[in-house]
């Protein structure tokens, strides 16, 4: 019973995620899915250069109905603005929601009357995913600076100095004399191990 309660509640976050990241567009914004007013027969293409599609988005068309309708299309047909070739079934009823299926580019027109030369026309490239946002800019690390070499290149001035008192440092670098041992609080592997494994055999105790 616990492990379905657990799936359920993976499935809902998903389903919270997925729309979430669904995103309405209402193409045109205020002007609505319309002959453009202005003359400017890229004005749809200008409203979407501002935007970003991605796969699960919807396209909201606001016209009345009879008096425009939407029909996707292939890039020839949206060129030459002819409804030949159509993708999908021709929407005559406002508003209309179009959900993005698919990534690649996406070609609307209107086929009433010669709305489509006079600008009515929206073409958009859907993502699969959202664009990833710029990562940020890696710390700038710094150089250790090198050891200066000798200015004299006789090799007396390169020999080491011999070290001073009863003991040598070791090859590694330790300074600990010959014969002496570590401290029992000593912070090496094998006493970490030696404490952590008994404390673990007590924690899973507890719930074995």
């Amino acid at each position: 019973m616990a492990k379905f309660v657990k799936m359920s509640m993976v499935f809902v976050v998903v389903l919270l995620k997925s729309a979430a990241a669904q995103t309405v567009h209402v193409v045109g914004d205020s002007m609505g899915w319309d002959v453009p007013n202005n003359g400017d027969t890229n004005a749809f293409n200008t409203w979407a250069a501002t935007k970003q599609f991605v796969v699960g988005d919807i396209l909201t068309f606001n016209f009345a109905p009879n008096s425009h309708d939407v029909q996707q299309v292939p890039k020839a047909s949206y060129d030459a603005c002819t409804s030949s070739n159509p993708i999908g079934a021709l929407i005559t009823t406002g508003p209309a929601n179009v959900t993005l299926d698919s990534a690649g580019d996406h070609y609307y027109i209107c086929t009433i009357g010669r709305h489509c030369q006079f600008g009515q026309k929206l073409s958009i490239s859907v993502s699969a995913t959202p664009g990833a946002s710029p990562s940020p800019t890696p710390p700038t690390t710094t150089t250790p600076p090198t050891t200066p070499s000798p200015n004299s290149g006789t090799p007396e001035d390169c020999t080491p100095a011999p070290t001073s008192g009863p003991t040598a440092s070791s090859p590694g670098g330790s300074t600990t004399p010959p014969g002496s041992t570590s401290t029992p609080g000593s912070s090496s592997p094998a006493v970490s191990v030696g404490v952590l494994v008994p404390t673990m055999a007590v924690v899973m105790g507890f719930f074995f």
